[in-house]
């Protein structure tokens, strides 16, 4: 199989570099530091592609995580979701889960510079993309590395009457070289726990989570969160490297996830909670007032 074209992106004041492969689902394969990864690589690029297997920084769109059904409502309406078809994946238990975007090769590089990539996403002109959310609009990606910091800003816009419901996510698998997972300490803010019965579906539970820092030790998690403030910090540290991921504006919920077969920590920004398509818990990309979000990765 031929190499698909790939951009890669150089901080003008550090030796971070970040590789994007805009014909792959705009996922970012890596985040290197003078050589140093700092992306899970998982499966690697083809078991995305081919069976939607992520790495490095996948977007998970238009909704992240499970849906409790093969359908859902909106304004009086159902859509029933096909698995197999227009992208729709599923889980073991047959859920619905983490979009219809994975690997997608319709994404069009709009700007490219040395520290700076734009790319845009026409999904109301993709009747396959529409069958399974039918809400025409435009998602936009603006990816900069500068400072030590690479910077993800998404754009959504409706493109007409029908307002956009916001439920995407970003799944960072990010992984401290050279230091063994148990001596990792994660970090994170207050939040919202969100408990979930045996398919990952949250119950409606809610319950306090404290400040958050800890070492990994053999400890997995999977967990949904909301109550997410703008600006809020979530960290991965060892040995002498720290990540921090900043959720700078829009995703007021977050996932979780570090799993014992691994060493990689998802510290995941999310417009919405688990299952919010099918519940109604999002805001939404209204005609005429884009919805913008922010979250930043910081190589420290």
């Amino acid at each position: 199989m031929a190499e698909l074209p790939s951009v890669l992106l150089r901080d003008p004041s550090s030796p971070l570099t970040a590789t994007y492969v805009p014909s792959a689902g705009m996922v970012c394969t890596s985040l290197s530091d003078d050589g140093v990864e700092l992306l899970g690589q998982r499966r690697g690029l083809q078991a995305y592609l081919s069976d939607g297997k992520t790495l490095g920084i996948p977007i998970l769109y238009p909704w992240a995580n499970r849906l409790s059904a093969n359908t859902y409502e909106v304004d009086g309406g159902a859509v029933t979701l096909t698995p197999g078809v227009g992208g729709v994946r599923t889980d073991p238990h047959g859920l619905p889960i983490h979009g219809v975007l994975a690997a997608y090769a319709g994404w069009v590089v709009t700007e490219q510079s040395e520290n700076q990539l734009i790319a845009d996403l026409d999904y109301g002109s993709q009747p396959a993309l529409l069958a399974s959310f039918p809400f025409p609009h435009v998602v936009t990606l603006d990816i900069t590395l500068a400072d030590r910091a690479l910077t993800v800003e998404t754009t959504v816009t409706a493109t007409t009457s029908a307002a956009v419901p916001l439920c995407y996510g970003f799944h960072p698998y990010l992984t401290i070289p050279g230091v063994p997972r148990s001596e990792w300490t994660l970090q994170t803010p207050p939040l919202h726990h969100l408990p979930v019965d045996d398919r990952g579906i949250p119950t409606g539970e809610v319950v306090d989570w404290p400040a958050y820092s800890e070492m990994l030790g053999d400890r997995t998690f999977d967990d949904g969160y909301d109550g997410v403030p703008p600006g809020a910090v979530f960290a991965l540290a060892g040995g002498e490297r720290r990540i921090e991921v900043v959720f700078d504006q829009g995703f007021p919920a977050a996932q979780i996830f570090a799993p014992g077969n691994d060493d990689v920590v998802g510290l995941e920004p999310m417009a919405a909670p688990t299952n919010a398509l099918s519940t109604g818990a999002y805001s939404t990309a209204v005609p005429g007032r884009p919805a913008v979000s922010v979250f930043t990765i910081r190589a420290l």
